[in-house]
């Protein structure tokens, strides 16, 4: 049962709109000390975690857990550099390993405080801390992985793991990366769906019977990817929204063909 009166009882307004993604609140900053201390851990643990992550001496002087401790943490917290803050958040959270309970507890409320918060991020298992995008986003990158790995296309599976490691990355993401990583588990299920191995995405979509104007969309996709994700021009940046979209529509590509052909083979086997 939900230790909140307002999730018991269906009370809320759902996830605020994202508007924090490179930077870290002053609100994050301190509910990471807070959060850590409800998983059980003291003032002096958690000065011990965020100064090796900062490489920071703890304050000799600082001999008490309550006020001179807890105010260390939260000084610390409060001027190291704001994706610092997201590493501190990781280690602690990795730290809590052995320790079921308290680790689900801070994973959940750091979570619960991203979506309130409207901070683009999230405590993903085993993963870590990794870039969140809309309702859309997040259901098209989880429901690809799981088609993938239940059809047994681990290669492809891999692809989107890697798309949202590159999206992820702190301070600067590698969007590039991660659309080239979408595009790429596009073409392993179109390689494996096609029997051809060796061509190219743009050489198989029309191979791939594709409905109109489906497949010109997907043309369009395939040559938007190759200028911009394989041809890397000197002074480009993808914005976080044309990565999002592109690994977004990737990912519904792909469970499309790959769900498409599961009901081709389902209904030629029970004639």
């Amino acid at each position: 049962m939900s230790r909140y009166f307002s999730d018991r009882h269906g009370f809320g307004s759902g996830d605020a709109a994202i508007t924090v993604r490179e930077d870290a609140p002053p609100v994050l900053r301190y509910a990471i000390a807070e959060i850590s201390r409800r998983a059980g851990l003291s003032p002096t643990a958690i000065r011990s975690i965020v100064c090796a992550v900062l490489f920071e001496a703890p304050d000799p002087n600082n001999w008490s857990e309550y006020p001179n401790i807890w105010d260390e943490v939260l000084r610390l917290l409060d001027t190291c550099e704001w994706y610092k803050v997201y590493d501190i958040a990781e280690t602690i959270w990795r730290s809590l390993e052995y320790r079921y309970d308290e680790q689900e507890l801070f994973q959940a409320e750091l979570n619960r405080l991203f979506r309130e918060k409207g901070i683009g991020w999230e405590l993903k298992s085993p993963l870590g801390i990794v870039f969140r995008g809309d309702a859309n986003f997040t259901n098209a990158t989880e429901k690809a992985v799981v088609v993938f790995q239940e059809t047994g296309r681990e290669t492809a599976a891999a692809e989107i793991r890697e798309a949202l490691k590159d999206i992820s990355r702190r301070p600067v993401p590698d969007r590039t990366g991660a659309i080239q990583h979408a595009m790429a588990a596009v073409e392993c299920a179109a390689r494996d769906l096609t029997g051809e191995p060796n061509l190219t995405l743009g050489r198989l979509i029309p191979r791939l019977n594709v409905p109109r104007p489906l497949d010109s969309a997907l043309e369009k996709l395939w040559g938007y990817a190759s200028e911009n994700g394989r041809h890397i021009r000197e002074g480009t940046q993808h914005s976080a929204a044309e990565a999002e979209l592109v690994v977004s529509i990737a990912c519904a590509v792909s469970v499309f063909l790959i769900q498409r052909e599961t009901e081709i083979s389902s209904s030629a086997d029970a004639l």
